[in-house]
């Protein structure tokens, strides 16, 4: 069974106190590990603002990670997320092989962070 590399977002209802987020992170990572899923990375964005309200909210905690997994599993994952309240929003993105070399590249530091780079051009800016 092969698997492919995934890099999945999702938004955690805000009015959760700091120890349920974190069980509900830890939830979300055992559940992918469950359907035979290798976490490669979790980043907690923390709270942001929607630009529209989703479900008389108006933020959410962001959490996206990157992870290996059946394609099967992904359906049983979503599904389990479809019933959890604690879930707002969720985004599974499979990656082709551009996507992947890219993100070899920016685990290695060789990509340049756009954002960086455009920093650096308004410093430059500012000592003119």
């Amino acid at each position: 069974m092969s698997k492919n590399y995934y890099e999945f977002t999702y938004i955690i209802n805000p009015v959760l106190e700091e120890d349920k987020f974190k069980e509900t992170v830890d939830k979300v990572t055992n559940l992918i590990e469950k359907n035979g899923g290798e976490i490669d990375e979790v980043d907690e964005w923390g709270l942001r603002q929607f630009a529209y309200n989703i479900d008389k909210k108006g933020s959410g905690y962001y959490v996206n990670m990157y992870f290996t997994a059946p394609a099967e599993a992904i359906a049983s994952v979503e599904r389990q997320l479809r019933i959890d309240d604690d879930i707002l929003r969720y985004l599974t993105l499979k990656y082709d092989a551009k996507m992947l070399r890219h993100r070899e590249l920016q685990k290695k530091n060789e990509v340049p962070d756009i954002f960086a780079i455009e920093d650096e051009d308004e410093s430059e800016e500012d000592d003119d």
